[in-house]
């Protein structure tokens, strides 16, 4: 039987990034560097604080002759100030739109079918790809500043990866090209973009030479629609020591959860990472009522408290480990075009753990069973309305799932 979703391979190097402080530095010298062309794809584009420093980066490149594309999804993302509308046209900035919302805006059928994965490719050379959207850390669109950075996570890859990155950001944009013009420009574009995805293999290497190994994990609705759900249940169906787990949104189905219960009866510690501060009602309430089981199999929740925490990340038995854009909740694993890479290397995956576990223990201690039972009634009845507007949201679209 196919494997569904390659294999991780080996010949990569690996850099973990923690929070747009990291990510941006090494995104604007990529960019900086770039000769060819750059890909980014975003859920979110924000002009706040130091994410100007990436918008200042493409328009720099596309300035000297560099092919620039950019997708934004229609709802994350509003449209860029007037003034960068001006300055990204005059530069020569292909900015699309994944999605816009129409007149009945997140009621209409399939609204809820978004671009969340968070991913670029700069002169098929490296790639970018994890949760954090060109959004400063100390900046939130909805609550304004933060007084503590939002833990989020991102990855940068060399290697062989980098190819399979590009082609499935290539395959986007000329399905969103086909969609605006069916003829017009498709067949120069393409061609391009396989002349670039060729310098991308040149440059890679022998997929068996020495370095981390590591796959892409796509979810999407096509031929990938269970595939980052599928690759954590195998991860956590093979661990024998330890999981960790940070999630933003994290409201898993059945399956999902029926394979952290049955890891933990097997002695192995499980300990969830989850939001603990309020950002949005559905998401932070409709994730609570599945706590109770979990707890009462021995698993571990600690919820982040310091500031937002948006990290999609996971870490088993330290040598097993994922990076992307996708929540454990119906959201992500259902309806959104995500992206995560996997990783089995013991050094990568130690150095998340570590970052992961010091988060854990600044919480101090986990929730308590008991005093989880006994939470208020007016707790318990916004947990079931946030529930219901979620299932309700799912029965919408079409889809079973918790």
């Amino acid at each position: 039987m196919a494997p569904f979703y390659s294999s991780p391979r080996g010949g990569h190097e690996l850099r973990l990034l923690q929070g747009s402080g990291e990510l941006f530095p090494d995104l604007v010298e990529a960019i900086d560097a770039a000769d060819r062309e750059v890909r980014l794809e975003t859920y979110i584009f924000d002009f706040t604080g130091r994410s100007a420093e990436v918008a200042h980066a493409l328009e720099r490149a596309a300035r000297r002759a560099v092919s620039v594309k950019v997708v934004v999804d229609g709802f994350g993302s509003a449209a860029p100030p007037p003034d960068w509308a001006e300055r990204f046209a005059q530069a020569g900035v292909d900015w699309r739109v994944y999605a816009p919302l129409g007149w009945l805006g997140m009621l209409s059928l399939g609204s809820w079918r978004r671009l969340h994965r968070k991913l670029c490719v700069v002169d098929g050379r490296v790639a970018f790809c994890g949760g954090i959207n060109i959004l400063d850390d100390f900046h939130d669109p909805n609550h304004g500043p933060l007084e503590w950075p939002r833990l989020d996570f991102a990855v940068r890859v060399t290697g062989p990866l980098v190819a399979q990155i590009q082609a499935t950001m290539v395959q986007l944009w000329l399905r969103m090209q086909a969609m605006r013009d069916v003829r017009r420009a498709r067949l120069a574009d393409m061609l391009e973009s396989l002349r670039t995805a060729g310098f991308a293999r040149r440059r890679a290497g022998p997929a068996g030479q020495p370095g981390a190994r590591a796959a892409l994990v796509l979810r999407d609705n096509l031929r990938n629609r269970s595939h980052i759900e599928r690759a954590y249940r195998r991860a956590i169906g093979r661990a024998r020591q330890e999981i960790i787990i940070a999630n933003a949104y994290f409201v898993p189905g059945r399956k999902m959860r029926k394979a952290l219960v049955s890891a933990a009866s097997r002695g192995v510690k499980v300990r969830l990472l989850l939001q603990g501060r309020y950002e949005y009602f559905m998401q932070y309430y409709a994730a609570r009522p599945i706590y109770g089981a979990l707890l009462r199999a021995g698993v571990e929740i600690y919820e982040y408290s310091p500031s937002f925490l948006h990290a999609k990340v996971a870490v088993i038995d330290g040598r097993w480990a994922t990076v992307g854009s996708s929540n454990l909740d119906p959201l992500s694993l259902l309806l959104a075009r995500e992206a995560n890479v996997v990783v089995e290397d013991h050094a990568f995956a130690a150095q998340l753990r570590d970052t992961l576990v010091q988060a854990i223990r600044a919480e101090e201690r986990a929730m308590d069973p008991e005093d989880f039972r006994q939470r208020p009634l007016r707790q318990r009845m916004m947990e079931g309305v946030a529930h219901m507007i979620m299932r309700l949201a799912l029965v919408i679209q079409g889809k079973k799932y918790l």
